[in-house]
């Protein structure tokens, strides 16, 4: 199993560093478009969704729609719609609970959650459009936070997070997850041959206060996007959203925590 979850993760990030290095806008808008489409049909499964590859199709013709017309370079009412989704929305339900499975509300929320997914995506090639370096920065935000916060779990964690939804997770994880980005982040963006990250050019633009309180908001949305999806699959009562990544369950599984924080990095990026 072990053998198996390195073997695809290293393929992902021989995926990912070609398609950055590519400098290959097309290429990179095909390979988010497939991504995309089986992370569409991981959400609607967990949905309990009828015809979850017919809708998610549609979702894929949305999204490719956006793409041909060039929409991603000026998406900001999207972007400012995703973040109010998580704001209003997604992230409340981590306390308030999810709707049935069989009722309207639940239908509703699908929706809600694909409009936040194609938001990512949208968001992906827009700050790839800025540069490479430029969305591998935003991604690493999400790593980073994510690896502080495993390991700063396993070392000091004792308050539960979010027991209900996610047992492992830990307060004392989360704050070490966030400490390491600020750190490292802060560290990057002093860095010249970095100049061109997200950290450094928001510092750059708007000063020390303002990057340290959008990282600070996107660890905290990572954090969403991860307990979000976990009490998708929990109230569907299965592991993963697939198993398309052997090792890793699916695509959904991966990109949860970035879900929320892209569309967040481009309104900042923008504002900036």
């Amino acid at each position: 199993m072990l053998k198996t979850r390195v073997l695809t993760a290293l393929a992902l990030l021989a995926v990912l560093v070609a398609l950055l290095l590519s400098q290959s806008l097309p290429a990179v808008a095909v390979a988010a478009g497939i991504f995309f489409a089986a992370a569409a049909w991981e959400a609607l499964r967990l949905f309990k969704a009828r015809n979850a590859m017919l809708v998610a199709a549609v979702w894929c013709v949305a999204f490719g729609f956006i793409v041909v017309q060039n929409a991603y370079a000026n998406a900001r009412v999207l972007m400012l719609l995703c973040v109010l989704i998580w704001a209003v929305r997604l992230a409340p339900s981590l306390r308030l609970g999810l709707p049935p499975l069989d009722g309207l509300g639940n239908k509703l929320l699908s929706g809600i959650y694909g409009v936040a997914i194609l938001g990512c995506f949208v968001a992906i090639l827009a700050l790839y459009a800025h540069s490479p370096l430029y969305l591998f920065s935003v991604m690493a935000v999400v790593w980073i936070a994510d690896t502080g916060a495993y390991f700063s779990g396993k070392a000091f964690g004792r308050h539960k997070l979010a027991p209900s939804i996610s047992p492992g997770k830990s307060w004392e994880g989360a704050i070490g997850g966030w400490i390491a980005v600020l750190l490292l982040a802060g560290a990057s963006s002093q860095v010249p041959a970095l100049h061109d990250t997200f950290a450094a050019q928001l510092q750059h633009a708007r000063g020390w206060p303002v990057l340290l309180g959008v990282l600070s908001l996107m660890v905290a949305a990572s954090v969403a996007g991860d307990l979000f999806e976990s009490q998708l699959k929990r109230r569907a009562g299965v592991k993963d959203s697939s198993a398309l990544l052997p090792g890793h369950g699916g695509v959904l599984d991966r990109i949860d925590a970035l879900i929320p924080v892209m569309p967040l990095a481009l309104l900042a990026d923008v504002w900036r």
